[in-house]
């Protein structure tokens, strides 16, 4: 690959999804995309790029989703789960009696093992969420992430990577050589294709957001626009939750750790007070989920 085009696609694929790619990514980018031109009947990576620049735009968006990582597991990483389960879900119950609604948003969903992972968690509480409906909304730039998300089938590796077998036992069915998750846990989780670049105000406002592991590939400035985004899109006594690699110290104000919970943040005095005159309204996107 020359230069010129690795210049080209390093600015490409930061206007297109965020991704930050530093001078010595050459070889993730051989790695990812040849194997897309030479599907797409191109010799290389130099004819891909002539192709983009030409104003190809499936090839455009194929190339953008071959960069996406995907990688993900069921209760990947424990801890943020735990938090939800002691933390976030017994919190959000007693300040919700009134409206008996939640909204979760998982960014960066990919295959959906955490979205489908929260909405096991919240099946676990049982009559703790009698009389409450919860929405699930999972969203990722990748269409084809998505529609695997969707179907709700997986490998036999897959389940294995984080899943309790208790969980698979109860809320999965097995299909040939794949585990079908149970279509009451497909039904709480509503799949949107959706890019962090773009205006979040048309997802309405949120109690939770799950945004784990995708911030880690975005520069200074972008990382700064998205925090304000969704300091804007939170509830005011609502839920951040970041992966273990990533953190809202010294990039803003507008969130707070949580003490001894790592990774889950909450909004500010200053944003809480900031967002006390906002309307809470929430455009529905889909039929919320009777638990």
């Amino acid at each position: 690959m020359i230069p010129s085009d690795y210049e080209y696609l390093r600015k490409f694929l930061k206007e297109r999804s965020g991704l930050d790619l530093s001078d010595d990514k050459q070889y993730l980018i051989e790695s990812r995309l040849l194997p897309l031109a030479r599907k797409s009947g191109l010799p290389g990576i130099g004819e891909l790029v002539q192709a983009i620049r030409g104003g190809a735009a499936p090839l455009a968006g194929q190339a953008v989703e071959a960069m996406t990582t995907n990688e993900t597991f069921f209760f990947r990483d424990k801890a943020p789960f735990d938090h939800f389960r002691e933390l976030i879900m017994p919190e959000l119950l007693r300040a919700r009696t009134s409206r008996k609604s939640i909204r979760i948003w998982c960014a960066a969903s990919s295959t959906g093992q955490e979205p489908y992972s929260l909405a096991m968690c919240i099946k676990e509480m049982g009559l703790a969420m009698a009389g409450f409906r919860v929405e699930i909304v999972a969203t990722d730039l990748s269409e084809g992430v998505l529609e695997k998300s969707k179907a709700g089938l997986y490998s036999q590796f897959e389940v294995q990577r984080g899943l309790p077998i208790q969980l698979l036992v109860k809320y999965f069915k097995q299909s040939g050589e794949l585990w079908q998750i149970s279509p009451d846990i497909r039904a709480m989780v509503h799949h949107r294709r959706f890019n962090l670049l773009h205006d979040f105000t048309q997802l309405g406002t949120f109690d939770v957001i799950f945004c784990r592991n995708v911030l880690i590939y975005f520069d200074q400035p972008t990382k700064d626009n998205i925090f304000r985004r969704l300091a804007g899109t939170i509830e005011r006594d609502g839920f951040l939750v970041l992966g273990a690699a990533e953190t809202v110290v010294g990039l803003t104000g507008a969130f707070e750790p949580q003490p001894e919970r790592r990774g889950v943040y909450r909004p500010s005095a200053t944003q809480s007070a900031r967002l006390a005159g906002k309307p809470a309204a929430a455009p529905q996107l889909a039929a919320l989920a009777g638990i």
